[in-house]
Order: structure tokens, then sequence, then C-alpha cells
């Protein structure tokens, strides 16, 4: 790995003073976990967590923790009808997810193990209660929601699209330490 410092040289597109990133080199080789996007979506789907991004109408970055079920192969988020996420979301079109995937059972109460995670980025439409995409999935939306609020969410539908991003799916607690070994790169399909 070799490190570079400044925009010009990372390529990040927005200057930024001392920023350090990290440029993989070598042969090209995964040396990561062999994963399929099968055993991927199977951990998003277990897990109900995750940091949403997007971009508001100005450019600015914007993420928030939610709650999430999966139907298929699409995550959907419940939200306020007059939230940020739903108007910023919704004239956008396209988010960043990152699912945290708890590792570790009862050691990591003892011992500080950070989770897992699964990112992504994917298109995102925003679904207005009662619309007929909301009523023919509502029973799986049901958990997202209390009662009183099921008749008045929007709810976001996200769906995956290039490769997850992952970092300790499918290796050991020890190998977490490493994260040549630890991260994967696999496709959404």
């Amino acid at each position: 790995m070799s490190t570079t410092t400044g925009y010009d040289e990372a390529n990040l597109g927005s200057r930024s003073d001392g920023v350090t990133v990290t440029v993989p080199e070598g042969d090209g080789q995964q040396k990561g976990p062999r994963l399929t996007s099968e055993e991927v979506w199977h951990a998003i789907a277990k897990a109900s967590f995750a940091v949403l991004s997007h971009d508001t109408p100005t450019g600015e970055p914007r993420s928030s923790g939610v709650v999430y079920t999966t139907v298929g192969r699409r995550l959907y988020v419940a939200v306020a009808p007059d939230s940020w996420k739903a108007k910023h979301i919704a004239a956008n079109g396209r988010v960043s997810v990152t699912v945290t995937v708890r590792r570790g059972g009862v050691i990591s109460l003892v011992v500080p193990i950070p989770p897992a995670t699964i990112s992504f980025q994917g298109a995102a439409v925003v679904h207005h209660a009662g619309s007929p995409m909301v009523r023919s999935i509502a029973k799986e939306l049901a958990p997202l929601l209390p009662k009183e609020r099921q008749a008045t969410s929007s709810i976001i539908e996200i769906v995956p699209d290039g490769a997850f991003v992952t970092y300790g799916i499918g290796v050991s607690l020890m190998k977490m330490r490493d994260p040549a070994a630890a991260r994967a790169r696999v496709p959404v399909s």
C-alpha cells in the first residue's frame, strides 16, 4: 500500500488539505474473503440498521441512521413525509448505504469489536403513504412503523447497484484485524 496526501494526488473530487488516502498496490489479486452476492444479501436481510447517506439539493452530504427491512433484493426505510430524507432523496434519487453487522456475540460485551460493514450505492424512490407500491408490501413494512404512523409515513425504496464493499463479512474475528484479509468487493446481482 502507498499513501498519498493532497487533493491532486488522491483525486478526491473536492479540495481538502491534509487528506490522507490509502491506495492499493500490487498484483490486483483478491486477498479478502471469497463472498457471493447471495451471502452478502443474507447478511443484509439479517440486519436491520444502516447509515443512509444522500446529498442535499445544494450538493451537501447528509447521513442518518435508519431502520430498514428487505423485501426481495430491495431495502425499505420508513420516514416522515416532510422529513429532510424524503425531500432530498426524492430530488436526487441516489443514496449510499452502510449496513452494520454485529460480530462477536457475548465476547463483544467485554472486548471492543467493531461491527462488520456492507456498503453500497443505489437508486432510491420515495413512495408516499397509500401508494400502490406501499399497499402491495404493507405486511412486510409493518414492523418498521408503529400502527399510528403506518397510514402517514413515506417509504424509501432502495435498489442497490454496482458492487457491495464489505469489511469483516465471511471472515473470522481475528482476520478482521487485517484489512486486506477482511475486505471484499462483490457484485450486487
